[in-house]
């Protein structure tokens, strides 16, 4: 059985996680402050073919504030969290369907979507502010319908 704790600190992991994925389809990088620690390790590089990159928070989030705007539409939609929690720390497993509209149009000219599929490997930390990710590595499942003229987007 759960206690409070455990309860409580479940929920506010499962609210990081939603935040995230908020800011990232907003492109609102003050709300992304509150999702990492300054000192966080971010490893995007499992789709670097499509520039994916890693970095500390502060270069993941410039680049993230610059190219975000390149896709005229982006969803995160996370579920399945594995989170494994010990006292202030916590490690999770959580999936990501990310649909995004690309710059680049079909052969009759309509906006063509593709589709990346990826688990999140993330540890967290409990700040005096709350649960905040401290790395994470992106692990790719799959992609789908990205032209290979999109792979410089």
């Amino acid at each position: 059985m759960l206690g409070l704790q455990e309860i409580s600190d479940r929920m506010e992991i499962d609210m990081l996680l939603d935040r995230y994925a908020g800011a990232i389809d907003r492109v609102d990088m003050d709300l992304l402050d509150r999702v990492f620690t300054p000192d966080a390790r971010i490893d995007y590089t499992a789709f670097a073919e499509w520039g994916g990159i890693k970095g500390t928070y502060p270069e993941i989030r410039a680049w993230l504030a610059q190219g975000l705007g390149r896709s005229p539409g982006h969803q995160h939609i996370v579920a399945n969290r594995e989170i494994e929690i010990d006292g202030d720390r916590a490690t999770g497993r959580v999936l990501c369907l990310n649909p995004m509209v690309l710059p680049v149009a079909d052969s009759d000219g309509r906006p063509r979507v593709g589709f990346h599929g990826l688990w999140y490997l993330d540890e967290y930390r409990r700040t005096d502010a709350g649960w905040r990710i401290t790395s994470r590595t992106e692990s790719r499942c799959f992609s789908h319908n990205f032209p290979v003229e999109a792979h410089a987007i």
